[in-house]
């Protein structure tokens, strides 16, 4: 959860002619709208909370449009609008290129479209999206506040803490609420981290977020497998992290099981 000053990135990025690019899955555009801080283009992973029960693979990739893909370090871009600039309005390619490009490439000519049984079911988790993380982000504010507390978690990574490094970042970006993501480290290691997974009984032990329903994980053997301890350690996962992705149930019964885990460990 870390959180990166978007407008210094995107102002540097202009400067060398490079368009930003910014994965904002798990923030969603309702808790940030990365256009407004200089973004050229946003992705989705729609499968998580833009969709918001885990049912649906699917991905959304948006173009502010204007962006100068002519500056000399795009020739692909270049060769696409000599091919369709007599067949498309050429202000409207110019404006969009990427857009029509990844249209026409991907979509017309390999038939990466959506299904749609899978576009309805994407449609049908956006109408309550507002409700969703609104819920999100209060129920992990609680829940980030409430591991703080315990004796047996040594460290709370949630931007929305006044403790966190990126808590400043945090009220200028996300002033909504940073997300629903989080991770802690535990006191007693590999061995409390696997206790903590096999007592709680609302969170599920599974590697996805950004779904309805409280998950957990242990990223070292999961997520991250496979890559060097050393690796592991600098992007922040270590053998005492869990990772937690909070939903949308009663944040006092996500508490309570999350206390009636960690108070386990010495059991």
């Amino acid at each position: 959860m870390n959180i990166v000053d978007v407008e210094a990135i995107a102002k540097l990025a202009h400067e060398s002619g490079i368009p930003l690019v910014v994965d904002n899955t798990f923030a969603t555009p309702y808790l940030f709208r990365p256009f407004e801080f200089g973004a050229d283009i946003v992705v989705y992973s729609a499968t998580k909370y833009l969709g918001g029960h885990g049912t649906t693979i699917s991905g959304i990739v948006v173009e502010k449009g204007g962006f100068d893909w002519f500056n000399g370090k795009f020739p692909q871009f270049e060769e696409f609008y000599k091919e369709y600039k007599d067949s498309i309005e050429e202000k409207d390619l110019r404006n969009t290129l990427f857009t029509k490009r990844l249209r026409i490439n991907f979509l017309t000519d390999f038939g990466s479209h959506l299904s749609p049984t899978s576009a309805f079911n994407l449609l049908q988790g956006l109408e309550t999206l507002s409700l969703r993380m609104d819920r999100h982000t209060e129920n992990a504010l609680k829940v980030a506040r409430f591991l703080a507390s315990h004796d047996e978690v040594g460290e709370v990574s949630y931007p929305s803490l006044t403790s966190s490094t990126y808590h400043e970042l945090s009220n200028k970006y996300f002033p909504k609420g940073s997300g629903a993501i989080l991770s802690i480290r535990l006191k007693g290691g590999l061995t409390a981290a696997k206790k903590v997974l096999e007592k709680v009984r609302i969170f599920d032990y599974m590697v996805n977020v950004g779904d309805a329903k409280s998950l957990i994980v242990h990223p070292a053997t999961s997520t991250h497998f496979g890559q060097s301890k050393q690796d592991r350690e600098k992007a922040g996962v270590y053998e005492d992290t869990l990772r937690l992705s909070i939903g949308i149930e009663d944040s006092a019964d996500l508490i309570q099981d999350l206390k009636q885990a960690l108070d386990a460990i010495n059991e």
